[in-house]
């Protein structure tokens, strides 16, 4: 078997752990790129940088919809029977959203720009342009390396991003640059994915392949996931942004607050939207069983949330001043509640992986979408920004699972889909 032929085989406890290794590596450097912005810019210019920082996670992490659409699309492909026609390459669909996508941003910042970006606008609205367009190309082929389980690659991919990204914040901290140094270390990571087609003969022959289906099929099904992508992304990493547009100027008390928000999910969601690709082949490997494969991950991050709220609560303000400076302070109580949001979105993502592996993207769509609309409508109550805060990450998710689940129950498999093989063919 070639570099460049698919490799073979179910989704394994191996490929997890080195996933895994790449994403707590990836987590280690998102975490120095967040101390270094804190430590330079203190909480209220922490807090500018911290609502751009949200503004590119949410418009790349719709771009997950590419890699979710990708990773099924692919793992269907190659567990085909041989005579099967394959029309598509999935990494000329990205570079057609990538460039629809950046025209977007460009074309509609004079409408946005100003009520988002309090400084630096024209920078910060030019990197987020060419940023998403590179996350376009980068999130297809996380999704083709995992839709043949080349997780080697899918992992030097994440740590290359992750990377460059803390090559240019440190830079940034030593030679003084400011705000405009984190903006341009937020989105260095971009051209991760060119690096490793050029580095790597595995992932080259994965860029490659061919789905089934012709261009606006897997654009149709894209778009969907693209579109609860989004929504999760509202909530996930741009959270800041819908925080900002709800609350108004967030001011030092934001910079805290979103400081807190951002640490306690990461430990839960980083790992989590890093092994999309591996849940994704995981349910669609499982297709017959959905439901019941989806309980042992729940178990696990129910697990996980459940220590990290008993350790956010108890040493949570501590670490917190110790490790950013007496400025940052925020109650133990906060921290754990914040730490059960995290665990609520972190489970309404494991049902969406369960949903969109079904192929059910109006249902996956409509579980973030439904999350999102809710934590928004929460966000708008009279209450403190802390408070407002929680109860929006806390609840908003509970919509979202619910529609997940009610679609995964009533959803029944063909009798091609439940008797395809968990194996890869070569």
């Amino acid at each position: 078997m070639t570099d460049a032929t698919p490799a073979t085989g179910a989704i394994t406890r191996a490929s997890v752990l080195r996933v895994g290794a790449a994403t707590a590596l990836s987590a280690l450097c998102g975490y120095v790129v967040m101390y270094l912005a804190a430590r330079n810019l203190a909480p209220e210019g922490f807090s500018v940088f911290s609502v751009f920082w949200g503004a590119f996670g949410l418009v790349t992490g719709a771009t997950n919809g590419l890699l979710q659409e990708a990773t099924r699309e692919v793992r269907h492909a190659v567990s085909a029977p041989a005579g099967r026609p394959r029309r598509t390459r999935p990494m000329w669909a990205a570079v057609l959203v990538a460039a629809l996508a950046a025209a977007a941003i460009i074309g509609t910042a004079p409408l946005w720009a100003a009520r988002v970006f309090a400084e630096a606008r024209l920078l910060s609205v030019l990197l987020l342009a060419a940023g998403v367009a590179g996350f376009c190309l980068h999130a297809t082929l996380l999704g083709m390396l995992a839709g043949v389980n080349r997780w080697t690659q899918y992992g030097a991919l994440m740590v290359t991003d992750a990377g460059i990204r803390v090559a240019v914040a440190v830079a940034a901290f030593v030679l003084g640059w400011g705000l405009a140094g984190f903006l341009w270390a937020t989105v260095a990571g971009a051209v991760a994915w060119l690096i490793v087609l050029l580095v790597s003969p595995a992932a080259l022959g994965a860029a490659r392949l061919r789905t089934a289906g012709g261009m606006a099929g897997f654009l149709r099904g894209a778009s969907h996931s693209i579109a609860a992508a989004g929504a999760s992304a509202v909530l996930v990493t741009g959270f800041p942004v819908l925080l900002k547009a709800t609350y108004g100027d967030l001011g030092a008390a934001g910079g805290v607050v979103l400081l807190a928000v951002m640490l306690t999910r990461a430990p839960l969601l980083i790992p989590l939207t890093a092994l999309q690709g591996n849940l994704i082949a995981h349910f669609v490997d499982e297709r017959g069983r959905r439901l019941r494969a989806l309980l042992a991950p729940v178990a696990v991050v129910g697990l996980v949330g459940a220590i990290g709220v008993v350790a956010a609560g108890l040493i949570g303000p501590w670490l917190l001043r110790v490790a950013f400076g007496p400025e940052y302070l925020a109650d133990g109580a906060v921290l754990a509640w914040l730490t059960a949001a995290a665990t609520s979105i972190a489970l309404l993502t494991l049902t969406g992986a369960a949903t969109v592996a079904a192929a059910l993207h109006r249902a996956y769509a409509a579980g973030w979408v439904s999350a999102t609309v809710v934590a928004t409508m929460l966000l708008l109550a009279p209450l403190a920004l802390e408070t407002r805060t929680i109860v929006a990450l806390l609840c908003g998710p509970l919509v979202g699972m619910a529609v997940h689940l009610v679609a995964l129950a009533r959803h029944r498999p063909d009798r091609h889909a439940e008797s395809a093989p968990n194996t890869l063919p070569t």
